[in-house]
């Protein structure tokens, strides 16, 4: 038997046993069985197996009426198998049905964990996190990723969303193993919005060590309010730090001196509308090519325009016209929401 049919009857036979459905079944099975004798030996003119066909449509009330008993006797066993089989089926159905209750509660409750792969984890949630989702939602390359909420700021799912997972738990290594951060693909740690900024950054840090502690390959983002503490993250290994009050003071800076800015990024960071940032591949007919050639191409043939190179961890932005690209580059580029297959 293959190890996964092995697991489903080992967790079947631990469930009945649990919930004590092992006794109603055999008191089912003795009832249709000894049922089925009886009328057998009372009424001998048809077989055992009639008789056991007849014990199983009694018990479970359904009484197709193609084989009744004809004596008294019988009918009193009917009578009896009848009244016993809805008490015992009662009794079964009714614990299924709180089983698959309780597991449904669970998941709405973050006590259940999931085996995800190549999902997104978000830790903590608030205002900011459910915009995250939304956008995420928006872009067709992550409309259908499985994301998982770990976090004990809400009691239940915060959304709608059969492909959105929730455990509930402060973000320490034991969530974390249960939110299966050793195989998701991106875990974005936002800030605790119940905190004050400095316990809120390090709550972050201190989260972003446990991740990476875990699984190194993981793609981090951290949310963070004071950019001093950026430095924390580093030394923390996490990939993308993202300071919001200096990018939002940045940007209105910029909007007040260069008026209408502030549309274009954010038609340029939105997957709602119009063209977004987006990183690919380096194709491989660009290799060992200029990004001047690079970007005349993409320009020509995908209506991207290429902003950057990314070569490592470095991001070189408006690089020279004559810079080689290499084979594992990767191109930040603005294309349209819904880009042509590059080539």
């Amino acid at each position: 038997m293959p190890k996964k049919s092995q697991h489903f009857v080992h967790r079947l036979i631990r469930f009945l046993y649990r919930e004590n459905l092992h006794r109603v079944l055999a008191v089912i099975f003795v009832l249709g069985i000894s049922s089925a004798i009886a009328l057998w030996w009372i009424e001998p003119g048809r077989p055992l197996a009639d008789w056991l066909w007849w014990s199983v449509v009694t018990l479970t009330t359904v009484g197709y009426g193609d084989l009744t008993p004809s004596s008294n006797a019988g009918r009193v066993i009917g009578v009896v198998l009848m009244l016993s089989g809805i008490g015992v089926l009662g009794m079964f159905t009714a614990t299924i049905a709180s089983f698959f209750v309780e597991l449904q509660l669970r998941r709405d409750r973050g006590m259940k964990s999931f085996e995800l792969r190549g999902h997104y984890v978000f830790c903590e949630w608030g205002p900011r996190a459910k915009a995250v989702y939304q956008e995420l939602r928006s872009d067709p390359r992550a409309a259908e990723s499985p994301i998982l909420l770990l976090t004990d700021s809400v009691d239940s799912v915060p959304v709608d969303d059969d492909d959105f997972h929730f455990i509930y738990g402060e973000p320490n290594e034991e969530n974390l193993e249960r939110a299966g951060v050793e195989k998701a693909s991106t875990v974005v740690v936002f800030g605790d919005q119940r905190l004050e900024p400095v316990a809120r950054d390090a709550k972050v840090v201190l989260t972003a060590l446990t991740i990476e502690h875990m699984n190194r390959d993981v793609y981090t983002v951290v949310e963070l309010v004071r950019e001093e503490n950026a430095r924390h993250c580093e030394r923390a290994h996490a990939d993308e730090i993202i300071v919001g009050d200096q990018l939002s003071s940045r940007l209105i800076a910029s909007a007040a001196i260069d008026h209408g800015l502030s549309q274009v990024m954010s038609e340029l960071l939105s997957a709602r509308y119009g063209n977004d940032l987006r990183r690919i591949d380096l194709p491989e007919h660009l290799e060992g090519r200029t990004f001047l050639e690079a970007m005349t191409d993409l320009k020509s043939s995908d209506t991207c325009t290429v902003l950057s190179v990314t070569r490592g961890k470095e991001a070189i932005t408006n690089p020279k016209s004559s810079m080689v690209l290499q084979a594992g580059d990767s191109l930040i580029v603005i294309a349209p929401g819904d880009p042509p297959e590059l080539h």
